[in-house]
């Protein structure tokens, strides 16, 4: 909305400031982890007025586990809420409305959805089962052939949606996608991370930290694949109106700052699905956008790791009734073995820093 201040420079020279993205990717930062801040007291307070806790699971389901996180029985969660309204307050401020930007929201508000119908069942039916997973992937499907038609209807976006490109190569590795195979591959993309990221929530800060490097690297990435000389500098695709995606980033990471704040050890609120999953949703397809999916491997390493986790933990009971971890996804694993649960969250932050760095730097290699 403010960025188009920019066109009334002849009124006042300064407003020309607001053309750059740096300046409005700053300013989303700011804007949105001020709006957290000023929105937290008031949200919880609603939340702990309608006994909006989170459900957690029985002794019988997650042995020793349960004695462990006994005391957040009575923690509010769908703190996503507080999430969603700092970053689409501030990017429907500060970004530029393009088809990207469009998409990228329209993701995110979807999968809010979800995740919001599925903390409200949890909490109605005082059970910690929710939306099922079949549900949950059928909507993620809807919401992956909207965002695609979208994206393919447009004649700014459609030709470069069909380029599949990997990291470390100059050029696309496949120059023309059929459609079936794009609709394919950004499902796996964006239900790929908004469950993982959904996997990793699981205790104290842990997700909402690993989020804000993720989307602070993909900010970065979104303004060189936005930036012709930049992006030709690096032999990355140029995706022309994409820069505006940083803008969405930038209040991604201011919001999820205030977040973290309430969320810290030991929480005052939990995020929920709401949150996970939408964040996990969003930043997949800003990947997808910007032609950075499979950087996101390596970016949100932590994310992959606690996915792959669970696969090997199913895959290895299933076959040998055996298993790998003493509890998944992976960080419950560390739990058991009795590492306090804030160191724990420190070091998977110090890891996620160092694959978001890792990832940063395939920009270069090529």
């Amino acid at each position: 909305m403010l960025s188009y201040l920019a066109d009334m420079e002849g009124v006042f020279g300064p407003f020309r400031l607001f053309r750059y993205i740096t300046l409005r990717s700053v300013l989303a930062a700011g804007t949105a982890l001020f709006i957290g801040f000023a929105l937290a007291p008031w949200l919880l307070g609603k939340l702990r007025a309608f006994n909006v806790s989170q459900i957690l699971r029985e002794a019988s389901e997650v042995g020793d586990l349960a004695a462990l996180h006994a005391g957040k029985k009575d923690t509010p969660t769908m703190g996503g809420l507080l999430i969603f309204g700092a970053v689409m307050f501030s990017a429907l401020l500060w970004a530029r409305p393009n088809i990207y930007v469009l998409v990228a929201l329209f993701v995110y508000t979807a999968l809010t959805a979800i995740g919001f119908a599925d903390d409200y069942l949890k909490i109605t039916q005082k059970s910690s089962g929710g939306l099922s997973s079949r549900a949950k992937l059928l909507w993620q499907a809807v919401i992956t052939l909207i965002a695609l038609g979208a994206l393919l209807w447009n004649g700014q976006s459609s030709a470069l949606m069909a380029e599949l490109w990997v990291p470390f190569i100059k050029n696309p590795l496949i120059y023309s996608m059929p459609i079936w195979f794009m609709a394919l591959f950004l499902f796996l993309v964006l239900a790929g991370s908004s469950n993982a990221i959904n996997l990793t929530d699981g205790i104290d800060g842990l997700a909402i930290g690993c989020t804000v490097s993720v989307a602070l690297v993909y900010g970065i990435m979104a303004y060189a694949a936005g930036h012709a000389i930049i992006s030709d500098y690096l032999f990355i695709s140029n995706v022309p109106g994409s820069g505006e995606l940083a803008v969405i980033c930038a209040a991604m990471v201011g919001a999820s700052l205030a977040f973290l704040w309430y969320n810290a050890y030991p929480a005052e609120v939990f995020m929920g699905d709401t949150g996970s999953l939408a964040l996990g949703g969003l930043i997949g397809v800003i990947a997808f956008m910007i032609h950075q999916p499979l950087t996101l491997i390596i970016v949100g390493g932590i994310f992959v790791i606690e996915a792959l986790s669970v696969i090997i933990q199913v895959i290895s009971y299933k076959t040998r009734k055996k298993r790998v971890f003493l509890m998944s996804p992976i960080h419950h694993h560390f739990e058991l073995k009795g590492w306090a649960e804030a160191k724990v969250v420190i070091r998977f932050w110090i890891l996620s820093l160092i694959f978001a760095i890792s990832g940063l730097a395939t920009l270069k290699l090529r």
